[in-house]
Formats: C-alpha cells, sequence, structure tokens
C-alpha cells in the first residue's frame, strides 16, 4: 500500500524541504503545494483554523513580525489570505489527519525516526 499525503508549505522553506526529504525517504510519496504560488482557498485556510486555532499563524516567521498591529489582529483565516507565508509549516494532510509543523511527534505519527 503506497503512502500518500499532501504537504502545504513554501518551496523556499527549509523545514518543508527537510520533511519533504525525509518523508520520501522513509516510503512517503509527498505531493507539495506551495501556498505562495497555489493559495489555499477560504474553505482549506478555515479547515486548518478550525484544527489547529490560532497556532496555525507562525509568530516568530518574518512575515509576521513586519506586520502592523491592525494586520496583526486580524483573523487567522483572513490573515493568510492576505499573507500565505505567515502560516506555520509545513502543514501535512494525510487520510483524516492534519499535523502542524516538523517536530518528534510529528515524524512519529508518520512513522519517520526522529
Amino acid at each position: 500500500m503506497s503512502k500518500t499525503l499532501t504537504m502545504f508549505g513554501l518551496a523556499h522553506c527549509s523545514t518543508c524541504q527537510k520533511a519533504q526529504a525525509e518523508l520520501e525517504a522513509h516510503g512517503w510519496t509527498v505531493q507539495f503545494r506551495d501556498v505562495q504560488q497555489e493559495p489555499l482557498s477560504e474553505e482549506e485556510r478555515r479547515s486548518l483554523v478550525s484544527d489547529f486555532g490560532d497556532k496555525i499563524i507562525n509568530r516568530a516567521s518574518l512575515t509576521w513580525r513586519g506586520m502592523s498591529e491592525d494586520q496583526r489582529s486580524a483573523d487567522p483565516v483572513a490573515m493568510m489570505g492576505e499573507k500565505p507565508s505567515v502560516m506555520k509549516r509545513p502543514a501535512i494532510r494525510t487520510g483524516d489527519r492534519t499535523l502542524l509543523g516538523w517536530t518528534a511527534n510529528v515524524k512519529r505519527a508518520l512513522d519517520v525516526p526522529a
């Protein structure tokens, strides 16, 4: 049985590149979607906010640091629509699970040695 997942992130993000390489090395077929090139629909953004709340926003990013207080106080769904790079990444969807980041817990959930 092939293992396929969808990864949402940025092509130039080193964490996304590392995650994709490690997943592929452990038998996963990764369908990568660069959210800058192919923005998430409002429904997709709502789904991520529903899954992760405001944890979906990367408050350590250069994008976040460059935003005004007004922009930072926006609804996360709208914020990701305006500035896709503010999304924490990668977001990984496999079957009925969605995982966020590239942490030891995410690796364990996908059978990738940490």
